[in-house]
């Protein structure tokens, strides 16, 4: 899986960073996850996973190369202001489910 950004474009009022991405992965090889293309961009970005919410991401059909849209925040708390919450559902780890006592 090779991550290229193509554009970066400031956005001061909200304080952050919206980002377009190409991913080219293997022709055999399914669509990466959300939470790997975070991880991959925070990589390339050198930032922490944190600050990096992916907000779009789209397989163009018969091909194995993946377009995509993510916010980059200067801070956590500034993404808690303004990223919706289903956004940032998406872009957390799964939680475990929790046992019920029988």
């Amino acid at each position: 899986m090779q991550v290229k950004i193509d554009t970066t474009k400031s956005n001061p009022l909200l304080k952050r960073k919206e980002v377009g991405f190409t991913i080219a992965s293997g022709p055999k090889e399914k669509t990466p996850a959300r939470l790997q293309v975070k991880k991959a961009l925070a990589t390339e970005m050198q930032l922490g996973e944190d600050l990096v919410f992916i907000k779009r991401m789209h397989t163009k059909t018969g091909t194995s190369i993946t377009v995509g849209v993510a916010n980059v925040y200067q801070s956590v708390n500034q993404a808690k202001l303004v990223e919706p919450e289903y956004i940032r559902k998406r872009n957390s780890p799964p939680e475990k489910p929790k046992e019920v006592p029988a």
